[in-house]
């Protein structure tokens, strides 16, 4: 699987109706039309481009809007949940944290309390973080023990790929500092 294969299928993604659990059947669907070496080439390159969102700017816009309560793993999650949103919000974030001010799913949360966010809602999808390997399963059949296998192939795939391509434009992307839109719309709780 191809960079430009990989973000059609996520922009493609971003635009299903339905909620989390039905987007995800759909991609799952998706990648079990394919071989399965596909699905496990899906998930480096889901990988990558969550490392590549792993910075010091995007950890502040993230504590920001969830209120300072951002854990190692709920940043993991925001990785996945952004490269959800397609390549051209994606793209728009690494190259400026304070452009998830413009994105319709965050300004859902402006102004309510986090204890009101319904788990949906969350800037955070753990789930897409294993919808190849379950497609690897189910196109090997070695879905109960088929962990091994797709972590053996995954490595397998990281390690050919060392000097990763970078198609994505990601390593080039600049930065701005600061994030005053996202700072006005959700300013600093007491305490946090």
């Amino acid at each position: 699987m191809d960079d430009k294969t990989f973000w059609a299928l996520m922009d493609e993604l971003s635009s299903q109706p339905g909620d989390r659990h039905e987007r995800l059947e759909w991609l799952r669907g998706r990648l079990r039309r394919r071989p399965a070496a596909e699905a496990v080439e899906f998930q480096a390159r889901l990988e990558a481009a969550c490392a590549a969102v792993a910075t010091d700017e995007l950890w502040r816009a993230v504590r920001r809007i969830e209120g300072g309560l951002c854990s190692d793993d709920g940043f993991d999650y925001f990785a996945l949940w952004l490269v959800a949103q397609g390549r051209g919000t994606y793209r728009a974030v690494l190259a400026d944290p304070d452009a998830l001010a413009d994105v319709a799913e965050v300004r859902a949360l402006v102004g309510r309390d986090l204890r009101e966010w319904h788990d949906d809602e969350w800037p955070e999808w753990e789930e897409l973080d294993y919808v190849a390997q379950e497609a690897f399963g189910e196109l090997t059949g070695q879905e109960d023990d088929g962990c091994e296998a797709f972590h053996a192939a995954l490595d397998a795939v990281q390690e050919a790929w060392a000097e990763p391509e970078d198609e994505s434009g990601t390593a080039a992307a600049t930065v701005r500092a600061g994030t005053p839109r996202l700072d006005a719309l959700f300013p600093e709780r007491a305490g946090s």
